[in-house]
């Protein structure tokens, strides 16, 4: 059995952040990524003006991300469509780009990281690795994304009609490109909706959150989209982008609204694990990133304990941020109300705008 005093679980942007903090206060450390090699996860890669601004303070230029900014929110419901500008350019990037990105910062800055490490489960005070190792931390740093740890589940109701997430990547192509230019698009459907942005290599991609009972209408994901892209023309015309025998990842049961509300004294849980907000609000990479930044910063100040108020701070500046996005994706999921989003729209741009800004948490400077 090893021992460490500060154990980091995921080498995402929560992770990765947590873990460059601490290196740079010298903190000994250890972080543990289930991949060799950083993959492309499943993430709608929306980076507001805030994260922006965190990144940079971390020493992340926005140029390195990507180059071609968004300004411009649309949105779409059927074959009615509204545009409002958002309040300050913001940037879609390629999770493969942005953890590479991170995770080698921390390295650089001395972080110890070790790939291809999965952990399997919590047991007792331990965890047990896929090799039947084990690891013994005084604080550990959930950062597992949307995928739960035996042994620490988030404990999220799942309802009678979970939510599926599904990742689509369309193009490049230069008719794509000028059909969804500098915007972040927002496709409103029954029972779901698919952001629309493109990335820094020049693809774009198309996230989507659906309810199970509507994939299971369809019969399979493909199915869905072609439903979708009659239901839906100007979403057809985007997918009709797709690279034949495209793949379409998927990850189950993502419990969209839920937040971890009460601390445990030695866990901070980051991302996902701490909270997951609709994505539509487009704010998932925010809350990893100022995560990872509270929870390192707390843990060295207070030690594992700092946990307990880490948590319950987290939870209580999201209260906002949360409210506002569920109430905007209860209304997008039906037709109904997501025809009258696209009016209110239409009418006052500057709703989009207020929307854009209530939804984001807010990013404390790293010496606060």
């Amino acid at each position: 059995m090893r021992r460490t005093p500060a154990l980091i679980v995921g080498g995402g942007p929560a992770g990765a952040v947590a873990a460059l903090l601490l290196a740079r206060a010298g903190a000994p450390h250890l972080l543990v990524e289930r991949s060799a090699e950083t993959g492309d996860a499943l993430c709608g890669g929306f980076l507001s003006w805030r994260t922006l601004e965190a990144l940079d303070r971390l020493g992340i230029r926005r140029e390195v991300l990507n180059r071609d900014e968004i300004r411009r929110l649309r949105l779409f419901a059927g074959t009615r469509q509204a545009e409002a500008w958002l309040p300050r350019p913001a940037l879609a990037v390629s999770r493969r780009r942005l953890d590479s990105l991170l995770l080698d910062h921390a390295i650089t800055a001395g972080a110890a990281v070790e790939r291809g490490v999965a952990v399997r489960a919590l047991e007792g005070d331990c965890l047990r690795l896929a090799d039947d190792d084990e690891i013994a931390p005084d604080a550990l740093f959930l950062a597992t994304g949307k995928h739960d740890l035996r042994g620490l589940a988030r404990g999220a109701e799942r309802g009678e009609d979970p939510t599926l997430g599904l990742r689509v990547r369309l193009g490049p192509s230069g008719a794509l490109d000028r059909m969804v230019g500098d915007t972040i698009e927002l496709h409103l459907f029954d029972r779901g909706y698919a952001g629309i942005a493109r990335q820094e290599d020049g693809t774009v991609n198309l996230c989507m959150a659906v309810h199970r009972s509507r994939l299971s209408a369809a019969g399979s994901p493909d199915q869905l989209l072609a439903a979708l892209a009659i239901e839906s023309p100007r979403l057809g015309e985007r997918l009709a982008h797709r690279a034949g025998g495209a793949s379409i990842d998927a990850v189950a049961n993502v419990p969209y609204g839920w937040r971890a509300v009460n601390g445990t004294a030695g866990l901070f849980r980051l991302g996902d694990q701490a909270a997951c907000i609709p994505s539509l609000a487009g704010e998932g990479m925010g809350i990893a990133i100022e995560s990872g930044t509270r929870a390192a910063t707390d843990y060295l100040r207070q030690g594992p304990a700092g946990a307990i108020a880490y948590q319950q701070r987290l939870a209580r500046d999201l209260t906002t941020p949360f409210a506002v996005a569920n109430r905007i994706r209860a209304a997008a999921e039906r037709p109904a109300w997501a025809s009258a989003l696209i009016t209110a729209v239409r009418l006052a741009p500057q709703i989009a705008g207020i929307a854009a800004r209530l939804t984001r948490i807010s990013h404390k400077p790293l010496d606060a």
